[in-house]
């Protein structure tokens, strides 16, 4: 049985990406892009003295959609997951470089400074410096090592050097994605449960999410109804779950219970972040990423994202991080 968004994933465009197509990049790294102008409003009258007022359920101004201050393009093949290091001040861009399931040893981690510039353009990379690297999705950072979501295997490096510092299994696991840290440095990490099929990505019922604290591996949750979990984000003492298949986010108790569960208006929910009360996730579907809470209301905040992975927030200005993983291309908005 397919994802209820199976036919977005047997698009060419996906599954020349998912096995290593990577398409040509038109502008230069970083390239500044001019802000937008002030909004103008939908059909607006002429200048005229003659015209009357216009009555108060005239269609009101539409703001322009953000522009991003930031685009890269070189240096990225199929990336899927944009940090922002705070400590160091940094964005880390996990690329797969080929498909999301295969044991390659291809994968690699791009460093790149809040200016648009690549400073490192292999930081980590697979083949190199005894650093085993396939298909790195989600990130996280504690104490100085920074954690890789790798299909089966969450893999440890020096934040700083790079370093391989290990591994941690997760058994039965076969499609690991997002990570997120708790303030008490637990890391989760979920198993969206997908495999590749003959017309792409498909359930494999490996649906799961885990906890890992001190070294060891803990299931928080192990279900179908998981929704094929994708990212995690905690927000106070909650983890709020995405969901690539069912097209849901929810907080997931101690229990392995969804709570307030919320259907967006639109699935292929990838990447999640925090913004006050409020949560912005993206939408493979609907090319988009949603602003709203849990329970409520979630509206479009950034439209025209081609196949928006899992997204970061530079907390230091604001900024939301976007990578479009069959573009292998990072913008970066301002938000308010």
């Amino acid at each position: 049985m397919k994802l209820p968004i199976a036919t977005l994933m047997a698009s060419p465009l996906f599954i020349a990406a998912a096995c290593g197509g990577k398409p040509t990049a038109t502008a230069p790294i970083a390239a500044p892009v001019q802000s937008s102008a002030p909004a103008t409003p939908v059909s607006a009258p002429a200048a005229n003295t003659s015209v009357a007022a216009a009555p108060s359920s005239a269609v009101p101004a539409v703001p322009a959609p953000p522009k991003p201050v930031l685009r890269i393009t070189e240096g990225l093949s199929t990336p899927e997951s944009v940090l922002y290091d705070s400590v160091n001040d940094r964005y880390l861009v996990s690329n797969i470089n080929g498909s999301p399931t295969a044991v390659d040893g291809n994968g690699y981690i791009v460093e790149v400074s809040p200016e648009g510039k690549i400073t490192q353009a292999k930081f980590i990379a697979g083949g190199a410096k005894n650093v085993k690297l396939d298909a790195p999705k989600g990130l996280g950072i504690v104490k100085g090592t920074l954690y890789v979501a790798d299909i089966s295997v969450v893999r440890k490096f020096d934040v700083k050097t790079g370093a391989p510092q290990g591994e941690i299994k997760i058994p039965n696991a076969t499609f690991l994605n997002d990570i997120a840290v708790s303030a008490d440095n637990k890391i989760y990490v979920s198993d969206s449960g997908l495999k590749m099929g003959k017309d792409g990505l498909e359930p494999n019922g490996t649906d799961a999410i885990y906890m890992i604290d001190k070294g060891k591996v803990h299931t928080v949750a192990q279900s179908k109804d998981l929704g094929n979990p994708n990212g995690l984000i905690v927000v106070g003492n909650d983890l709020v779950v995405v969901t690539f298949g069912s097209g849901e986010a929810y907080k997931l108790s101690e229990k392995g219970a969804k709570v307030q569960a919320t259907k967006l208006p639109e699935g292929g929910l990838d990447g999640v972040v925090s913004l006050g009360d409020e949560l912005l996730i993206s939408s493979w579907k609907s090319s988009s990423v949603f602003r709203g809470k849990l329970g409520g209301k979630f509206e479009v905040a950034i439209p025209g994202l081609k196949a928006p992975a899992d997204i970061g927030y530079d907390t230091k200005r604001k900024r939301l991080l976007v990578p479009h993983f069959l573009d292998s291309t990072v913008e970066v908005f301002e938000l308010q």
